[in-house]
């Protein structure tokens, strides 16, 4: 873990560049997997029990990640096509952008399935909402509102 006091050093474009890609690497697997287990309960018998609504409630789920994984794949593909064999400054910010633009549909995915699931068990009432709505929360402060705000303090 690094030190807050610490001094950091710039990295290179390629360093960069790799930092990038591994990012995305090391987010796609869950991704997958959390698209997989949607297509599974899908088929599974048991979805039939599900309201219209609760089903179309996890096929938007599964549209959101499904939009998260389209977003996370996206730079390795520009990359593959446009800059083979070359790294560049817009590479770097344009897969940045993509990668953290991937987990907005994906922390709205997982409250979505949160809320689906909390309905089943808490009850469709205020309880599971509030669950899901704390869950929303947590990823948006982790994910977002932190980061941001640990971006601006160094600036000061």
């Amino acid at each position: 873990m690094r030190n807050s006091l610490a001094p950091m050093e710039a990295e290179s474009l390629y360093q960069q560049a790799q930092q990038t890609i591994e990012e995305a690497r090391m987010v796609l697997p869950g991704i997958q997997a959390l698209f997989g287990f949607q297509l599974i309960a899908i088929f599974n018998n048991r979805f039939q029990d599900l309201t219209s609504y609760e089903q179309y409630l996890h096929f938007s789920s599964l549209l959101l990640v499904a939009l998260a994984i389209a977003l996370i794949m996206t730079p390795a593909a520009y990359h593959r096509i446009v800059e083979r064999g070359t790294v560049s400054h817009f590479f770097v910010d344009l897969a940045s952008r993509l990668i953290a633009s991937a987990m907005i549909p994906l922390m709205l995915a997982i409250a979505l399935e949160v809320l689906l699931l909390g309905g089943l068990i808490l009850g469709k009432g205020w309880a599971s909402l509030a669950v899901a709505s704390t869950t929303l929360a947590v990823f948006g402060y982790s994910w977002f509102l932190y980061p941001l705000f640990k971006r601006n303090s160094k600036r000061l």
